[in-house]
């Protein structure tokens, strides 16, 4: 059993509520955290932006990467969104236990 994070950036928190609470419902992931704001800067199609951003980090099981990631990308309104998955290496087993418990593959 592995357990993973997932780190997308949101243009707004609106779009990161919608991304978990879908997320939630169908059992992709067992919790989601939704950050304060932050300031993004990033090169786009030749030129350096900056723009507000809304982190949003999902766990759920390592096996459900690839379709959280197809999931949301029919939810997030970027051409490219960023949809880093970060291994957890080092997790207590009560929960590690929950997150398999409220997810489904």
């Amino acid at each position: 059993m592995k357990m993973i994070e997932i780190w997308i950036n949101c243009p707004e928190r609106e779009t990161a509520e919608k991304i978990s609470d879908a997320l939630l419902a169908n059992r992709r992931i067992a919790s989601a955290n939704i950050f304060p704001e932050i300031q993004s800067s990033y090169r786009w199609k030749g030129s350096i932006e900056k723009d507000p951003e809304i982190p949003l980090v999902l766990k759920t099981r390592e096996e459900n990467f690839s379709l959280v990631v197809d999931e949301v990308r029919e939810m997030h309104p970027y051409e490219t969104p960023s949809i880093i998955g970060v291994p957890v290496e080092f997790v207590n087993r009560d929960y590690l236990d929950w997150v398999y418990a409220e997810t489904e593959q």
